[in-house]
C-alpha cells in the first residue's frame, strides 16, 4: 500500500511521457531491480534528498535524449533504464552524491546480467 507521498508521486506520471508501465492500473515491474530502483528514488525523494518533480523532469529528458538518438534497429527504450539514468543524475544534481561517487556505486550492477 502507498504512503500519500509515493500515491502523489505515482499518480502525478499518469498520462505524461514519465508515465510508468502498468498493468490493470498496477505499476509493472518485470525486473526485481526495477522495483528496487523504484523505490530507491521514491524513498530517496520523500526523505528530502531531492523535489521528485526534478526527477521526473531528468525523467522526461532521459526519453527524450534516447527517442532524439534513435537509429533503425536499434532496441526499444527500455522504461527502467531511463528511470535508473535520471535517478543518476537526480542524485548528483541533487549533491546527494558526487559524480565520481555514482562512478563507483555503478548502479547498473543492481541488474543481473541479461536483465
Amino acid at each position: 500500500m502507498f504512503t500519500r507521498f509515493e500515491e502523489y508521486a505515482a499518480s502525478s506520471m499518469l498520462g505524461h511521457p514519465d508515465s510508468p508501465p502498468r498493468m490493470q492500473g498496477k505499476l509493472l515491474f518485470d525486473k526485481p531491480w526495477e522495483r528496487q530502483v523504484f523505490g530507491l528514488a521514491l524513498s530517496l525523494s520523500k526523505a528530502g534528498h531531492f523535489e521528485w518533480d526534478d526527477f521526473r523532469q531528468n525523467l522526461i529528458e532521459s526519453i527524450a535524449e534516447w527517442e532524439d538518438g534513435y537509429c533503425a534497429g536499434q532496441p526499444p527504450w527500455d522504461y527502467y533504464e531511463r528511470f535508473l539514468l535520471a535517478l543518476e543524475k537526480t542524485v548528483t544534481q541533487a549533491g546527494v552524491l558526487s559524480a565520481t561517487d555514482m562512478a563507483s556505486l555503478n548502479l547498473h550492477a543492481l541488474r543481473p546480467s541479461g536483465n
